[in-house]
């Protein structure tokens, strides 16, 4: 499985990262993200500790663990300079909590996000415009299906308006547990339940990680 973000106790979630990364690897788990809330304020410590805690568990397990950030309720004007010093500072991928349908984002969050070609994942968008989705097509975001209960509410508009856009999408978990982590039967039927057909939803659990990995200069490893 491919997962480009979840959580652990340096944010919202409820492990630590080496447990989660461990956790991930058991169900089989080859390639994941580990994207914790931030703003100007944690940033640099939230890199610096999974930097160092992704590295260990790469070297001695059979596990490809990215560090990464989620940017989170950061004024859209900033969104952009956040993600630059996010990358700069060590992150592999970078996420903007989107405007979920569940939660009092800024607007203008969307669109800030889709236009900084800093972010790689725009996470669960909500009930993102047609227009802002072309201009996340044209700047390479991928635009999340998310498996997160609340934040799913909007998944078939996602899909929906990212194909009429012709913006990339990727499915994940935005799990805080080991409990939300993904297995591909529940992947797909995320993915089903956004409206895509069995055909289309197997092709999003292959291609959507082909784009991050692509976009963030990675190799893609079945």
């Amino acid at each position: 499985m491919y997962d480009f973000h979840t959580h652990t106790f340096l944010s919202d979630g409820v492990l630590s990262p080496m447990e989660l990364i461990r956790q991930a690897y058991q169900i089989g788990y080859r390639t994941m993200a580990i994207t914790d809330h931030v703003g100007p304020g944690n940033l640099e410590f939230i890199l610096t500790t999974l930097v160092k805690e992704c590295a260990m568990a790469a070297k001695r397990w059979d596990i490809r663990p990215l560090p990464g950030v989620e940017i989170t309720y950061v004024p859209k004007e900033d969104i952009d300079l956040i993600a630059r010093e996010a990358r700069a500072m060590g992150a592999k991928v970078v996420n903007v909590h989107g405007e979920t349908v569940v939660e009092p984002v800024e607007p203008g969050t969307n669109l800030a996000a889709a236009s900084s070609t800093n972010v790689d994942i725009l996470a669960h968008p909500g009930l993102i415009t047609l227009e802002e989705a072309r201009i996340a097509a044209r700047n390479g975001v991928i635009l999340e299906v998310s498996a997160r209960r609340g934040h799913g509410f909007a998944n078939g508009h996602v899909v929906k308006t990212a194909r009429e856009a012709g913006a990339l999408t990727v499915l994940d978990s935005d799990a805080h547990s080991h409990h939300d982590l993904l297995t591909r039967d529940f992947a797909l039927k995320v993915a089903l339940g956004a409206g895509l057909d069995a055909d289309e939803a197997n092709a999003l659990l292959e291609s959507g990680p082909r784009h991050v990995l692509s976009k963030i200069g990675l190799e893609y490893v079945a």
